[in-house]
């Protein structure tokens, strides 16, 4: 038998705008979607801490390991040190995109591919990755401009990898700061 539980965690995940079905109370109590929330969120500040229900110690901890899913994001020049410090670039963009240029060391693992009619999931992503990183090396994750990178860090962060860092503005911001880049 399930007992009720409540946790406090830190707020940062949450959006400034959480999607529509989604009510926050002064106080703190977050109902619905609260797993959508922290999936799609992209941490930009802290609100404070924020108070969740859910049912026992079972539901505490898959709330607390969704919450622990989402990867920090950091500007590009703060990345490029992270680099410069050993931590090792992959780029989550198209093999086109990778080879019209990206940053010196970057190793390419597309995580959308491109198909006629848009995008598609690399459904062999996280197997790829770990071929070739450990889920305890430092990794700075890029793509085009952000959003790409942060799905992917998410997803690797969920499957165990433990020092993911998302590059905020991707490689248009890495090249807009003048950043090394191969061609």
């Amino acid at each position: 038998m399930a007992t009720s539980g409540r946790v406090s965690m830190p707020a940062a995940p949450l959006l400034a705008q959480p999607p529509a079905n989604t009510r926050l109370r002064q106080g703190g109590a977050a109902r619905p979607a609260l797993a959508r929330l922290v999936a799609a969120a992209r941490p930009k500040r802290t609100l404070g801490f924020v108070s969740v229900r859910c049912g026992g110690v079972e539901g505490a901890e898959a709330v607390r390991s969704k919450v622990e899913a989402v990867p920090r994001s950091v500007p590009v020049r703060v990345a490029y040190e992270l680099q410069q410090a050993g931590h090792r670039y992959l780029d989550v963009r198209t093999e086109g995109e990778f080879s019209a240029g990206h940053p010196e060391g970057a190793v390419n693992i597309p995580y959308m591919h491109k198909t006629g009619s848009g995008m598609t999931k690399n459904t062999h992503f996280i197997e790829q990755v770990s071929r070739i990183f450990g889920k305890d090396d430092e990794i700075i994750i890029g793509c085009q401009s952000g959003k790409r990178s942060l799905m992917a860090a998410t997803e690797l962060s969920s499957a165990g990898f433990t020092a993911v860092t998302d590059i905020a503005g991707g490689f248009s911001s890495w090249r807009e700061n003048g950043l090394p880049i191969n061609q």
